[in-house]
């Protein structure tokens, strides 16, 4: 019998630790290693997190001294992962009320919106998200705290 795969929604705070060294870096790079695993780790994401990477790793270029020419590798290897990308105007009619009810922002809430749908767990590294969802409906699950199956 075969393992089942690990399913999750993950958002920009968590794919950056895969390219920029920083706290939780370890976490992300083993939540990643499970897209190798048999069978492979299914990651969903809102297709606005492309966007989201690449401006982050713009203020790193910008503001820490992040060479260019990484960022351009990361962009390239962020756009080769097998991640499952949706579009957020399948997102938006349910973004919009979830952030308005949870006073978060509407690009958070594309993904607390995809995550609920497919019924798989959101997982970030956005402290301040977590806590503003704590207790509602939604299956938001911190990085560092998240259960990721050994590699």
């Amino acid at each position: 019998m075969s393992a089942l795969a690990l399913k999750c929604v993950v958002d920009a705070s968590v794919v950056i630790k895969f390219f920029v060294i920083e706290s939780l870096s370890e976490q992300a790079d083993a939540l990643f290693a499970q897209l190798a695993q048999d069978p492979p780790a299914r990651f969903y994401v809102p297709d606005l997190l492309f966007i989201e990477c690449a401006n982050i790793l713009w203020k790193h270029v910008r503001r820490f001294g992040y060479s260019a020419d990484r960022a351009q590798e990361d962009v390239a290897d962020l756009r080769a992962l097998a991640l499952h990308s949706v579009s957020t105007a399948d997102l938006i009619g349910d973004a919009l009320p979830i952030a308005l009810a949870h006073t978060i922002s509407a690009y958070d809430a594309c993904y607390v919106a995809l995550a609920h749908h497919l019924s798989v767990p959101f997982v970030t590294a956005d402290e301040a998200l977590i806590r503003k969802l704590d207790g509602t409906i939604y299956n938001v699950q911190l990085l560092g705290n998240f259960a990721i199956p050994p590699s």
